[in-house]
């Protein structure tokens, strides 16, 4: 049985956080790297280290 992931465990990359809060990239990296923000780094391909932040932590971060 295939169960469909829920839609709070679905996984955000920096620009779709970006758009959804309304600020630059740079802004969400920043609050990554200070620990305002939490999110789950992907092993690094180039030279910037790939992230993805949970949709429930958006979620909570809006008040949603």
């Amino acid at each position: 049985m295939i169960t469909l992931a829920k839609k709070e465990d679905h996984l955000l990359t920096i620009a779709e956080v970006a758009k959804r809060l309304r600020v630059d990239t740079a802004t969400v990296r920043r609050w990554i790297s200070l620990g305002t923000l939490e999110a789950v780094s992907l092993p690094q391909v180039h030279k910037r280290h790939s992230y993805r932040i949970k949709e429930s932590t958006i979620a909570t971060l809006l008040g949603e």
